[in-house]
Formats: C-alpha cells, sequence, structure tokens
C-alpha cells in the first residue's frame, strides 16, 4: 500500500510540478516577488500532496517566529523538510550549495529568488560574496535558513556542523533559532514514503556573539533532539 502511495504521489506531484518549475525562469524576469509567489504555489502542492496522498501529517514545537530576521539552521534528513521549510518560515533566503545555483537557467532562477551560495572551498572571496547575499536578505527583512550540517543524513547520522554557519554567525550578528526535524523516519531516501507526523521543533533562542565552539554545540545538539542514535 505504501509503495502503491508513493508512486501516485510521484505521479501526481510531478506531473504538477513540471508546469511550475518550468515557468520559474519566466516569473523571474518579472522580479523577486514573482518568482516567490510561483514558489510559494509549488510548496503549497508539495504540502497538499504529501498530506493527502501519503498521509504525511506535522507537528510543530516550540515557538515558530521570532522579532525581526534570525538565522534558521535546521537539520536535514530528507526533501521534504526544503519545501516546507520554505512555506512554514515566511520566505527565507536559503543557504544553497554552488553546485546547485551554477546548473543552467535554474540556477539563476534561484539567485533571483534570494538564495545564499556558499562555496565548500570557503575561501576568503567565497565568504564576502556569502556575508553581501546574506545582507541583502536581511535588509529585506528576510530570515535565512541553513542546514548547518552540509548535507541530508539519514536518521541517527550527526555529523559535525560545516564551516558556512559560523561564518553567517560571526559575521551578522543576529540570533539563530535551532530546528529538530524527524522526517527521514517516513520520508526515507531510498524505497516508499511512509504515513506519520514529521515533528519541526523550534528550538531555545540562541543570542549572537557567543563564542565559535559554544554556538556550534548549543545548534548541533538543538537540531539533533529528535534524532536517536542507531545502535553500533
Amino acid at each position: 500500500m505504501n509503495a502503491l502511495r508513493t508512486l501516485l504521489f510521484q505521479l501526481v506531484f510531478y506531473t504538477v510540478s513540471i508546469p511550475i518549475v518550468l515557468a520559474t525562469p519566466v516569473t523571474a524576469l518579472f522580479g523577486r516577488k514573482a518568482i516567490i509567489v510561483n514558489t510559494h504555489l509549488w510548496t503549497k502542492f508539495h504540502h497538499w500532496a504529501s498530506r493527502t496522498i501519503l498521509g504525511i501529517d506535522q507537528k510543530i514545537e516550540g515557538t515558530q517566529f521570532g522579532e525581526g530576521p534570525v538565522i534558521y539552521a535546521a537539520k536535514h534528513q530528507a526533501m521534504y523538510e526544503t519545501l516546507e521549510l520554505g512555506r512554514m518560515l515566511r520566505t527565507p533566503a536559503i543557504v544553497m550549495k554552488q553546485e546547485l545555483a551554477s546548473i543552467p537557467v535554474w540556477g539563476w532562477a534561484a539567485r533571483r529568488y534570494g538564495v545564499i551560495v556558499v562555496d565548500r572551498e570557503a575561501s576568503a572571496g567565497a565568504l564576502r560574496r556569502m556575508l553581501r547575499e546574506a545582507k541583502v536578505a536581511l535588509a529585506e527583512g528576510r530570515s535565512i535558513l541553513i542546514f548547518p550540517e552540509g548535507t541530508r543524513v539519514p536518521p541517527g547520522e550527526q555529523p559535525p556542523l560545516r564551516a558556512g554557519f559560523a561564518g553567517l554567525y560571526q559575521m551578522l550578528k543576529i540570533p539563530v533559532v535551532p530546528i529538530a526535524i524527524d522526517s527521514g523516519k517516513v520520508w526515507p531516501r531510498h524505497g516508499p514514503k511512509l504515513p506519520g507526523t514529521v515533528t519541526f521543533r523550534f528550538g531555545e533562542v540562541i543570542p549572537p556573539g557567543l563564542p565559535r565552539a559554544e554556538a556550534e554545540a548549543l545548534v548541533h545538539a538543538a537540531i539533533n533532539s529528535l534524532d536517536v542514535r542507531q545502535p553500533d
């Protein structure tokens, strides 16, 4: 049954997504507001399809929004939260890997949306560019969304944070809201999706100005608070 639900979801979601995604470069020509509207249409459809077809609900714990822009630092276990967080966090500027931002046409449209490109090499020039893009987002009143572990990981894995998070935290001097997510239990990388509830746990706000090691330790613990390590 779960395999049939997954096939139906893929058929419905990707069929409807094709015209929405293809329209992205066109809407990008009309500015950031137009592409944000197009993106919201896509994420709302994803929310409806995952809930209605796959039976995946959501539970939100903690305070979702603070005052003024913040850095949202989230756990990343599945494609699910990449769309859901964009929908629920009031159009954040998303930190994106250089490889994705370099995809022809789509990468250009993503930049028009207002992504922040992070370079794994972490050169001085790349860090300056990341800071410029982040400051543009803050000037527009947008928060920043980053997956500080740098990549999608299965439940039970808790890799160290990448340098990009510390760079943003130290340079922007704004609060951090960590988000623990357990989407991997219903949205495995391989195999059928499973019905269930994904919890988004918004942790205690981490103030700016802490030493790097302390801030990273607090974020790492908070985003993994829903994660259960697998036995060795």
